[in-house]
């Protein structure tokens, strides 16, 4: 993972912070535990539980790595530009040629969630949208072809 800037909103930031906190602790020493009770039985080089127990072990340090690199480069997203798209604003598009529009809340990589309207600043459209303004036409390349887009509106 590089040392870009990770943008996150305050919330995200918290709930990322205490998931580190629970990983460091209570997690690390349940599988130190299961590492222990998989020695006790016996011989390693055939005992499922010993390395299952060590593959849990290093998943775990590969998230707690993750985390703290996240939180070490984090930027708390506050205040957007006003009339413009940034990261925390929420816009509203219409694809050219259709009458629905999409909402969406610009969010850094670590927030995306599609189901719930976040888009990454890092994907294609949301690397687009960045610094448009209302009236503005986007046009993003997807595996069926370029897309145009029009900015609506920008809260």
């Amino acid at each position: 993972m590089n040392e870009e800037k990770h943008y996150l909103s305050q919330e995200k930031y918290e709930e990322l912070t205490k998931e580190l906190a629970v990983l460091k602790g209570t997690k690390r020493k349940e599988i130190a535990e299961q590492l222990e009770y998989a020695k006790s039985l016996g011989d390693l080089s055939e005992n499922a539980e010993y390395q299952e127990a060590r593959e849990n072990q290093a998943a775990l340090e590969d998230r707690i790595s993750k985390l703290e690199l996240i939180l070490k480069h984090a930027e708390i997203t506050k205040e957007h530009k006003v009339g413009m798209v940034s990261i925390g604003s929420r816009v509203t598009i219409q694809k050219e040629g259709e009458k629905e529009t999409q909402d969406f809340l610009i969010v850094g990589s670590e927030e995306a969630d599609i189901a719930q309207q976040k888009l990454s600043n890092e994907s294609p459209l949301g690397r687009s949208l960045l610094n448009k303004k209302k009236g503005d036409s986007v046009t993003v390349a997807t595996p069926r072809g370029k897309v145009k887009y029009s900015v609506l509106e920008i809260v």
